[in-house]
């Protein structure tokens, strides 16, 4: 089962007020704080999820699903005009140096819009939407604080048993959600 945590802000980790947890968050929430933050508001991403949000902004909730179903059914195809601008471009590039970066402690990265769309991805993700998944739901809906923590799974996309850390993704200027951004961690990384 899925678990939040919500946090005073950014530069509160340290002092943040436990909501739930699950056996993984201290270790989980040592990784956010010392590795993570440092980079989850940069220029890059905050960028990203700004212009996506200005082309989906007026999406439906049909245009939506239909989006998710397309990307479900390029996964493993030679055609993949839903999928290739997620996983090529500066953003999904930064996030694939920073699972380089990170010794194989992160499995994957990847960013959503305010509608749970991805933005950017360091590898293909099983799916396209996150808005009906915890880990949007339980960020960016409750605010630029809320973070959630995952139990340990066999990830789908990765194949590899990860936790995933979540976190809801601020304006800089204006300290507004504007995503979310989930990190997974490889599950021997926790141990």
């Amino acid at each position: 089962m899925m678990k939040a945590v919500v946090i005073a802000g950014m530069s509160g980790l340290a002092t943040a007020q436990v909501v739930t947890a699950n056996e993984y968050e201290p270790a989980l929430r040592t990784y956010l704080e010392s590795e993570i933050v440092n980079w989850a508001s940069s220029d890059v991403i905050i960028s990203a999820i700004t212009a996506q949000n200005q082309v989906t902004s007026g999406y439906t909730q049909a245009r939506v699903e239909a989006m998710d179903t397309a990307w479900r059914s390029e996964l493993g195809g030679a055609e993949t005009p839903t999928i290739t601008p997620v996983v090529t471009g500066r953003a999904a590039d930064f996030l694939r140096e920073q699972v380089s970066a990170s010794g194989g402690r992160i499995t994957e990265i990847f960013l959503m819009d305010a509608r749970g769309l991805n933005v950017a991805a360091s590898d293909i993700t099983s799916d396209y939407w996150q808005g009906d998944e915890a880990k949007f739901s339980e960020t960016f809906a409750r605010g630029g604080s809320a973070l959630h923590f995952s139990e340990i799974e066999l990830d789908e996309s990765t194949q590899r048993y990860q936790a995933q850390i979540s976190l809801t993704i601020t304006d800089p200027a204006t300290g507004q959600p504007i995503g979310a951004m989930t990190v997974g961690i490889d599950a021997d990384a926790l141990m």
